[in-house]
């Protein structure tokens, strides 16, 4: 529901009821994760996606269905060899999906929607397995571990709910929790789906070049918080960065050393030149960030590889680095050379190898990745 928070408040503020329905857990090949949700209101109008179109029909009436019973129910929707072409997921997997209806005074998903449309770190705690009488009790829970709504009728189980929220939230991971009725950690009572809605990751492209303009809106487009560096201020200029987040005249290793990144965080480095590559790259492989791309030739990249080694980057710190940065896609043009190194970052992020699917005996889609880009 967290993902779709931007198109649903405003839906609140209105104080128009809407049913959202919602991933909670994916067996086998999907298209959408557990998160992924779809709502309708009371006059039809729909936002969002749980199936990329394979149940999307079926939902929307259980979401209508929702609406005039107030009912939260949870369906289970997957691949039938006898009918292959009913509501179902012809690509072989299994979705489980909660339905639930949302009044716009429920005070924990209004909480938990205002956050994360905020861009404010939050997770929303709701039982999808249970007693029918807590089915779709929710909490919004925060960063500090302050919490509203309730999961039922006792204190120590929505503390309990909480703890187990804020664990989740501090790791910006969406799963579940197991928890008993008297609110113990017991497999075998309530099953928490939890949404943790973090800020976006962010993309930091240094070098205020053409191939910039062309990878910021592709780094947007991805849902990265994109940030342009470069110390020269004539290039650096939100007007040739319209769809930058932030554009900083500043030194490209200075900046890095003082802006707040994490493990998510992905750095593309396109000055390829020594005097602004070498500091920056000697600072960027030594931190724990998900994607380090270079730009420049074969040329380029090995002569910068020598100079890393002479001011004491290790071989380690050095295979974290990709460069030349991107996929051989033959790329030319500034769009097409953004493209590879959005699949690049893709693929890191998800665990993909960049080969063709085509041929390919792979799965399609990557139930881990070594990465959080």
């Amino acid at each position: 529901m967290l993902e779709i928070a931007d198109r649903l408040r405003p839906w609140l503020e209105d104080g128009r009821d809407f049913a959202v329905a919602t991933v909670v857990a994916v067996d086998g090949s999907a298209p959408r994760g557990p998160g992924a949700a779809l709502a309708v209101d009371r006059d039809g109008a729909v936002v969002g996606s749980v199936s990329g179109g394979c149940v999307e029909a079926e939902v929307y009436e259980l979401c209508a269905q929702a609406l005039l019973d107030g009912r939260t129910v949870r369906r289970r929707f997957g691949y039938s060899d006898e009918d292959a072409f009913a509501a179902g997921l012809t690509c072989g997997g299994v979705l489980d999906i909660l339905i639930a209806p949302v009044r716009p005074a429920a005070p924990a998903v209004r909480a938990a929607l205002t956050a994360a449309a905020r861009r404010e770190p939050v997770a929303l705690a709701r039982v999808v397995r249970g007693p029918e009488d807590l089915l779709g009790g929710a909490l919004a829970v925060h960063a500090d571990g302050s919490y509203e709504g309730r999961i039922g009728g006792r204190t120590e189980l929505d503390r309990a709910a909480a703890a187990h929220a804020r664990a989740l939230l501090d790791t910006g991971r969406t799963g579940t929790a197991e928890i008993s009725e008297d609110g113990s950690h017991c497999p075998g009572g309530l099953t928490l789906f939890v949404e943790a809605g973090v800020p976006p990751p962010r993309m930091i492209v240094f070098g205020a070049v053409d191939f910039a303009t062309a990878l910021v809106r592709a780094g947007a487009f991805l849902g990265y918080h994109v940030t342009v560096c470069d110390a020269r201020p004539v290039f650096t200029t939100p007007e040739r960065f319209p769809e930058a987040d932030d554009v900083v005249v500043d030194w490209p290793h200075r900046y890095l050393r003082r802006t707040t990144t994490d493990e998510r965080t992905v750095l593309c480095v396109l000055t390829h030149d020594t005097k602004f590559d070498v500091p920056l790259l000697e600072t960027a492989l030594r931190m724990p960030v998900a994607y380090i791309g270079a730009m420049g030739s074969r040329r380029t990249h090995e002569e910068r590889d020598r100079r890393l080694r002479d001011v004491g980057v290790t071989e380690g710190e050095l295979a974290r680095l990709h460069s030349p940065i991107g996929l051989d896609l033959g790329a030319r043009t500034p769009e097409e050379t953004a493209l590879s190194i959005a699949a690049e970052i893709v693929a890191v992020r998800r665990g993909g190898t960049g080969a063709p699917l085509t041929g390919s005996r792979t799965p399609i889609h990557h139930d881990a990745a070594p990465g959080n880009a």
